[in-house]
């Protein structure tokens, strides 16, 4: 057993909602053998607030959180990451920064909460299904036991969960 923790990087286009929650989820959900990290390749700026609301849940803390580039982590100086997942299709068919390390990668897709023009009360439903289905996906991934795996078997172990009716 490996006492390692692995970095994973989750994309999204504006990364101000479903990239931020994996990152919460990840984190909170991996026990310490993961730390969650989220950026977008065009990043709105802010964190919606229905996605804070659903982290709230999770004891993540929420005070650092925010919308960032991806750009911050292709540098040089940044975390290396051991898994990058993207989880909107639109980021997963842009062309990605070279990742220092060469991470694993995959495609989680998920409806965007963010896109729906409803009521609050809409919204907030959206949100919750989002984020109960991206809890499903790492719930799998973080049970997976990495350290027994090789790289082509966890890769595909990665792919097959995105796959997965959530």
């Amino acid at each position: 057993m490996t006492d390692k923790t692995f970095n994973v990087l989750f994309l999204c286009t504006g990364n101000s909602a479903r990239s931020i929650m994996a990152e919460a989820l990840i984190t909170t959900m991996g026990h310490g053998r993961f730390k969650g990290f989220s950026a977008g390749s065009f990043p709105g700026g802010v964190v919606n607030p229905f996605a804070i609301e659903q982290i709230q849940h999770t004891d993540y803390p929420v005070d650092g959180l925010r919308s960032k580039s991806w750009d911050e982590f292709a540098a040089p100086d940044a975390p290396q990451m051991d898994f990058i997942i993207t989880v909107c299709d639109d980021a997963a068919g842009e062309v990605c920064p070279i990742w220092p390390g060469h991470p694993l990668a995959a495609h989680w897709g998920f409806e965007d909460p963010a896109a729906l023009a409803g009521s609050d009360e809409e919204k907030r439903a959206l949100f919750h299904k989002v984020f109960r289905q991206i809890m499903a996906r790492i719930s799998i991934f973080v049970s997976l036991p990495l350290a027994m795996l090789e790289k082509n078997a966890i890769h595909h172990e990665m792919k097959k969960i995105g796959e997965s009716q959530v």
